[in-house]
């Protein structure tokens, strides 16, 4: 296995119980919200540092966000990626997951040639898990999903293990390819302090919509082919009843109370049924 260079995309989100959206524009509010880096981007950092560690390849952390996700990158390079870059600009405020995905790719290409693409699973904000497989069509690379174990990299191929719902399964697909991984994959290591000393001193370069040649048609909100058009609330109902049973003889009255509570709420029979 010859030196490898691999990219790793990551996200800063809002702490999951502080995430809110903002009701006008479907978007999610990051102003004012404690954010951090998408937990299941860690199990990607660590896998791409356990690949190249080895071979003394080259990690390199990218992120699009606003300039606060610099500590996001800062603590990816803090675990042990080479470098960092971020892409931020008003531009791509709003972006779907088709708008994020075709901007990370066009950073990508401006970087040079790269042999794997690393994504954790999904990003808690969202949940979609679509970035990482839009990312390698736009790059017209294999994409392979919910990785949970490298088996082996030569000859220009990987040969990684994958959780399926009946079990795993085992794909070997050729490089460059883009791969999404998930927890069972490896443990995150925790910063070194050398690790935080390297990344506080640390040049980020912040790109813009220019310096990555990216079609501004394809960015941002006016570039998303999605939209949220409604924001609803779950209504929570706490109007039950409770019925206890603290003897023998009270257990025959307690279920005809119950069938009858459904019988109230339920169409015509239903609970009999």
């Amino acid at each position: 296995m010859g030196l490898l260079r691999i990219i790793v995309p990551v996200k800063q989100v809002p702490e999951t119980g502080k995430a809110r959206m903002d009701e006008e524009t479907g978007t999610i509010q990051r102003e004012g919200v404690e954010s951090i880096i998408n937990p299941l981007d860690l199990y990607a950092i660590e896998t791409a540092l356990r690949i190249a560690e080895p071979s003394d390849g080259e990690v390199v952390a990218l992120s699009m966000g606003p300039p606060g996700a610099h500590e996001a990158l800062r603590e990816a390079i803090a675990m042990g990626c080479d470098r960092a870059v971020l892409l931020s600009s008003k531009d791509f405020a709003g972006s779907d997951t088709f708008a994020t995905s075709y901007t990370l790719s066009q950073a990508v290409r401006t970087m040079g040639e790269f042999d794997l693409i690393i994504c954790g699973e999904r990003a808690t904000d969202g949940d979609t898990g679509q970035v990482g497989p839009a990312m390698a069509a736009f790059l017209d690379v294999p994409p392979v999903t919910y990785v949970s174990g490298i088996e082996h990299i030569a000859d220009g191929r990987l040969r990684v293990r994958r959780l399926v719902e009946t079990g795993y399964e085992v794909i070997s697909c050729p490089l460059p390819c883009v791969i999404t991984v998930v927890k069972e994959i490896a443990d995150p290591r925790l910063p070194t302090l050398n690790g935080k000393r390297r990344a506080r001193h640390a040049e980020v370069p912040t790109l813009g919509p220019d310096d990555i040649g990216a079609d501004r048609a394809k960015i941002g909100l006016s570039g998303s082919p999605t939209r949220v058009v409604k924001i609803a609330r779950p209504r929570i109902a706490r109007e039950g009843e409770t019925v206890r049973v603290k003897k023998e003889e009270d257990l025959a009255p307690a279920v005809d109370r119950i069938i009858a509570f459904l019988d109230e709420r339920l169409p015509s029979g239903a609970a009999n049924g």
